[in-house]
């Protein structure tokens, strides 16, 4: 994950039932979405080298795309440790995406 100012501009909150979304990017149209727990099917961590901002893609049963938050984002770590706690992403797994600084790392893996 980069370290840096991080990205101010979208944010990530939880609570028991969802992941709630609140993105205000310059100059462009203001959005928000809610992301329920149970309808999360899969979940990748994208790692780019140290100018980006590593990714964490969620799949869900709501939609044929993922989500694509920025791992940097206000609340991303905080995410990434939940998915993490609730079994969404494997902890080994997340340890060996974190050390990377390239690759993309899903979780169930592919069957």
């Amino acid at each position: 994950m980069v370290h840096g100012q991080g990205i101010r501009w979208f944010v990530v909150t939880l609570d028991e039932e969802a992941i709630h979304l609140s993105v205000r990017p310059p100059l462009r149209r203001r959005w928000k979405a809610t992301i329920p727990w149970a309808s999360i099917s899969r979940v990748c961590f994208k790692a780019e080298d140290p100018s980006t901002s590593d990714g964490i893609y969620i799949f869900t049963s709501l939609r044929p795309e993922s989500w694509a938050i920025p791992a940097e984002a206000v609340g991303g770590s905080r995410l990434f440790k939940e998915l993490i706690r609730k079994k969404l992403f494997d902890a080994q797994l997340a340890s060996t995406a974190m050390g990377a600084t390239s690759g993309l790392f899903c979780w169930p893996p592919d069957r």
